[in-house]
């Protein structure tokens, strides 16, 4: 059961809907009274799509979908918000496919392209395809993806001609298809932003306001995310008109299902800790694990490191190859390998199934980014954990995350292993991790490759801090005065013996020595030893006595003194009386009550911000003329404007008035387009139809069509009952020609005989 969430205000402009707690804890009698109420085939969607629910599996809406569908159904602008593994992507998928299947919104000719979802990645676009083939499978309608780093050619074969009924693409490989083609958007009527924070934060914003821009003023947008901020003006480039704002789980970002822990430890033993804790969860009923790094370097230092410690892994990040990183994915979902090592390419988004464990190698910097990779596991109501690596430089964001979720951070119980409860902060034992550290330390040595990688992974963590968000300074300053704790974890710890080397430590505090090395050898009852014995005893009551007497002096002098300053000060200064802050009802605070939770989902446009930089004067001579050299006027713009302002880059100018990059109109479409020229006839033996129920991706290549029309040529050929002199006299002279290589091998093969 979902938690109530905190209504938000109304806002100017907007349409605010609230999650009723009451309508949440329906009884099962009230339930039974409500007839077919609550699920799908209450929303008005056709049968075609009611039978891909079915067979998919689902059987009842999740919250954001009872809310979100029936107001997209409406052709209403929906910007809605929850927390992840909530099921968002239907929430988009099923009003799309019911808005393509009404008679009023049929294809036109030569127009088939009516939905667009732009995904900020690679794995969510591949994702969000299959699940919109699974649930249209009954709808007849087209699909393709448009992906970077796939054959741009055979994209250009999949948008020519009639082009499929929803794409699903990647911002920068979808404008540079529209300007290579010159493709037409004016009859989208369905446009998506899926994880849109991502999106407008991923420095997209030329491609997705030329894509904005070349879409109609009709069309409907949704935008999605699992967090997302209260104030839309951050979104103001999605073109929306009306929107309704959803915000459900504002409260809990997490799944109630999820259990954390943050596990202190030092930053160069986070390896050995890191192995530490994957033989501990990696178990029969827990088989796979997946661990978030800063770097594509860190990744890789640690596929080699699991290597020697006999763990079977795969990695992933944004510079591998598509093709390997399609293949380090399927090798993880289909249970080939452990652990999959992936950077935050993999955080959002993705669908992993069966899978009940995160870890983070690397802290992360924002509290939303950890949102979105703990949000890997305790999907769709399954259980799930998360563990945190924390070294000393990560405790002010530890701070900041928590006040953005609103929890404590739990000292270490008397509970252990599993029974260990949620939100604990302990270290790890120290035992077993230094033992761990020899190993990690003895592979660094003996393996050339492993110690490259450690060099490379410190100059890319050195550049990695360069760009990391830093935390706030108040959780900078709180973070100086909250130690690291020294108990072990809970959940480390089978038994409540606790970590031998805690134990250790405190039997040498309460060690007392049965005396003197003198005194150690033995029993002595000679007079001169009883003698000295006696005599040390006298003198150690004396400087005993003198200790405390000159103790006592000290104490009164300071009592003294400061009863002397207060006594002035009191004199000087009477007292005032602190007056008592009454404030009514109408008392606005400086700060909202909600302030953690909307600056750790708010976006960051530091990408987008080179436009509105200010231009400081030079400080020096030199640096004056050196500004001055880069400036020239403009007659048109009436101001000094730099000689070179898109930095070396050629750029055009499309069809909105817009500036990108000339490489977006490479003139390979029309090169395409010519060695096509001669395999474009059509196809009149299938109807339209037919090719309509066909998916984009079922159609047959260039090559395949020319093999038939070879063919049928020759069919046709043969079939003719009437040829000319020439055709005649050619096909005596190839017979003749097989004669002659026959008689030929017959001579040959009779001389070897012989």
């Amino acid at each position: 059961m979902l938690k109530p969430k905190d209504l938000d205000d109304n806002l100017p402009g907007f349409e605010a809907v609230e999650k009723n707690e009451t309508s949440e804890k329906e009884t099962h009698e009230n339930k039974k009274k409500k007839k077919g109420s609550g699920g799908f085939q209450s929303m008005g969607l056709s049968f075609p799509i009611i039978k891909g629910i079915t067979k998919r599996g689902y059987k009842q809406p999740t919250p954001i979908q009872r809310k979100t569908i029936p107001i997209a159904l409406e052709s209403k602008d929906v910007v809605a918000m929850a927390r992840t593994g909530s099921g968002k992507t239907a929430c988009f998928v099923l009003p799309i496919l019911e808005k393509l299947l009404s008679p009023t919104h049929k294809a036109q000719p030569g127009k088939n392209l009516r939905a667009l979802i732009l995904s900020p990645t690679r794995e969510l676009a591949l994702q969000t395809l299959r699940f919109v083939r699974e649930l249209g499978k009954f709808t007849g309608l087209t699909s393709a993806a448009i992906l970077g780093g796939e054959s741009i050619e055979q994209q250009f074969s999949v948008m020519s001609g009639k082009a499929p009924d929803i794409v699903v693409a990647t911002p920068g490989r979808f404008l540079h298809i529209c300007i290579e083609m010159s493709l037409k958007l004016d009859n989208i009527k369905v446009m998506v932003f899926d994880e849109a924070d991502r999106l407008f934060e991923l420095g997209f914003g030329e491609q997705l306001r030329e894509i904005v821009a070349r879409l109609p003023s009709s069309r409907q947008t949704l935008l999605f995310s699992a967090t997302m901020p209260k104030m839309l003006v951050e979104f103001a480039r999605a073109g929306l008109t009306d929107p309704v704002l959803i915000r459900l789980d504002v409260d809990w970002k997490l799944p109630s299902t999820l259990w954390l822990a943050w596990i202190s430890v030092r930053a160069e033993l986070k390896t050995a800790a890191l192995l530490m804790l994957l033989d501990r969860v990696l178990t029969p009923t827990s088989p796979q694990a997946v661990v978030f790094a800063a770097t594509k370097h860190h990744v890789e230092y640690l596929h080699l490191i699991l290597q020697q410690a006999g763990i079977t892994s795969t990695f992933a990040y944004s510079g591998l190859d598509p093709s390997a990183r399609k293949i380090a994915l399927g090798k993880f979902i289909n249970k080939k390998c452990s652990v999959l090592l992936v950077t935050d390419v993999a955080a959002r988004g993705l669908d992993l199934p069966a899978l009940d464990t995160v870890i983070n190698y690397n802290f992360p910097a924002k509290p939303k980014l950890f949102v979105h990779r703990v949000g890997r596991s305790a999907r769709a109501g399954r259980a799930g954990r998360a563990f945190s690596l924390i070294a000393a430089e990560d405790i002010a964001h530890l701070l900041d995350l928590q006040l953005f979720l609103g929890a404590e951070l739990l000292p270490p119980g008397q509970e252990y292993g599993n029974n260990c409860p949620s939100g604990v902060w302990g270290a790890m034992p120290t035992t077993q991790l230094e033992l761990r550290q020899q190993d990690v330390l003895a592979w660094e040595k003996n393996y050339s490759e492993i110690e490259e990688a450690v060099r490379v992974c410190e100059r890319g963590w050195q550049q990695y801090v360069r760009w990391r968000e830093s935390a706030s300074a108040e959780a900078n300053r709180r973070a100086k005065s909250t130690p690291a704790p020294v108990a072990p974890h809970p959940y480390l710890v089978d038994c409540a013996s606790g970590d031998e080397a805690v134990d250790m430590v405190a039997k040498i505090k309460n060690y007392m020595p049965k005396g003197t090395i003198l005194e150690l050898g033995g029993k002595n009852d000679s007079p001169m030893f009883l003698a000295m014995k006696a005599k040390r005893r006298v003198h150690g009551k004396k400087v005993q006595k003198a200790r405390e007497n000159k103790n006592n002096q000290v104490d009164n002098i300071l009592e003294d003194t400061t009863n002397v300053k207060s006594a002035k000060i009191s004199q000087n200064q009477p007292k005032k009386k602190r007056k008592e802050v009454v404030r009514d009802e109408n008392y606005i605070p400086h700060f909202a009550s909600d302030q953690h939770t909307e600056s750790g989902m708010a976006v960051n446009f530091a990408a987008g911000a080179d436009g509105a930089e200010l231009e400081l004067g030079a400080d020096s001579g030199e640096a004056v003329r050196r500004q001055r050299s880069q400036l020239r006027w403009d007659r048109k713009r009436k101001k000094m404007v730099h000689v070179d302002p898109d930095g070396g880059r050629k750029m055009i100018r499309t069809e909105s008035g817009g500036r990108v990059p000339a490489s977006f109109r490479s003139g390979r479409y029309d090169d395409w387009k010519k060695r096509n020229a001669q395999h474009d006839d059509d196809d009149d033996d299938n109807s339209p139809q037919q090719n309509r129920m066909r998916p984009a991706s079922e159609f047959r290549p260039h090559w395949v069509k020319h093999n038939e029309r070879v063919a049928k040529k020759k069919s046709e050929a043969s079939s003719k009952e009437f040829r000319d002199k020439q055709q005649i006299v050619k096909e005596r002279m190839r017979k003749e020609k097989i004669k002659q290589k026959l008689k030929h091998k017959m001579k040959n093969k009779k001389k070897k005989r012989k």
